[in-house]
């Protein structure tokens, strides 16, 4: 047998081996459910992110399992335990929407390891353009116009939690399809001054409009709230201890996690929100570890994800911290509101 033969019957077992090595995984996860099925009811159809009748949409990827596992799903925002109806369209990691455009980061199944990309969406969850990611998808954002699309991935590591894990976020403009393909190359101003350092890692965009952004910085051993400029290219500090913040639809709160100090190393944030208008920080009445990007749902409630029998399910919980939080829908993760 040639060298060449060889190798070939080699990559080919290899690649058996790992699809019987999954098969094994997801059929002892099977049985450690007792063989349960989530339960969750579903149907088959479109899924718009345009506009259409019947009010707001809640568009997500589906974690209920089976064949439909990591598509995209919708229901009516006013029902969110209506029938799910799930597209027969692309399988995400990460998912974001607004206006028509929609971000969904996905693998790329390989021989021996996945790769990952981006693909922009257009209303109908057509792919518009992809383009590859150096790392593990993590988070994603849509300006409110559509207009801007934001995503970061896990360049080392693959948890916010510690410290040794490196970041890349980038910003691309889909109607001149220019990509920023790194915001740490932006001008940093760091408590009022100017800063430069090499263990500088930017992530968890959220938009205001087509131009100005925030995001969490983190150097130092801190992280920051900090506030962004597309055409400016720069960045500056606003506010200590903030990941992942996302913007209210007023433009006047930010929901974000904060690691709060006595908690577990590995489950260190509770959801807080700031108003920037008087840098007052408020807690949630929602007391378990968010390791998150929470969603606005309105001016007033945030949906997030805690993990559940499927992987996750969404919550809610109201932003001015009175309340308490509330199963918003079973197996589900990524989540955009789609007017």
């Amino acid at each position: 047998m040639s060298a060449g033969r060889r190798l070939l019957v080699l990559l080919v077992a290899v690649a058996l081996l790992a699809g019987a090595g999954t098969l094994a995984v997801l059929h002892a996860a099977e049985r450690a459910r007792g063989g349960r099925t989530s339960g969750v009811p579903v149907v088959s159809g479109p899924v718009s992110l345009g506009a259409g009748a019947g009010g707001p949409r809640l568009v997500f990827r589906t974690m209920a399992w089976g064949a439909q596992r990591d598509r995209l799903a919708a229901v009516p925002l006013a029902h969110p335990d209506a029938v799910r109806t799930v597209a027969d369209g692309p399988s995400c990691l990460r998912f974001h929407a607004a206006a028509g455009t929609g971000i969904c980061l996905q693998a790329v199944p390989g021989l021996v390891q996945d790769g990952y990309r981006a693909v922009v969406l257009d209303a109908a969850l057509h792919e518009v353009r992809h383009y590859d990611l150096a790392g593990i998808p993590t988070r994603a954002r849509v300006s409110p116009s559509g207009r801007l699309v934001a995503w970061t991935v896990f360049l080392s590591g693959d948890s916010y939690a510690g410290t040794s894990f490196s970041t890349r976020t980038s910003v691309l403009d889909t109607r001149t399809w220019t990509l920023q393909e790194n915001l740490e190359d932006d001008a940093l101003t760091v408590d009022g001054a100017p800063y430069r350092a090499p263990d500088v890692n930017v992530w968890g965009v959220t938009f205001a409009d087509d131009d100005r952004f925030y995001a969490t910085v983190a150097t130092g051993g801190r992280t920051y709230l900090a506030a962004g400029g597309v055409a400016g290219r720069t960045l500056t500090t606003l506010h200590g201890n903030v990941e992942c913040p996302s913007l209210s639809p007023d433009g006047t709160r930010v929901a974000y996690k904060k690691r709060v100090p006595g908690l577990p190393e590995d489950a260190p944030w509770r959801l807080y929100v700031l108003d920037l208008r008087t840098m007052a920080e408020s807690a949630t009445a929602e007391r378990r570890d968010v390791d998150d990007q929470a969603l606005w749902l309105d001016d007033g409630t945030l949906a997030y994800a805690l993990p559940g029998d499927d992987g996750t399910d969404l919550w809610s919980v109201p932003a001015d911290g009175s309340g308490a939080p509330a199963l918003l829908v079973r197996a589900a993760l990524a989540a955009a509101v789609v007017h």
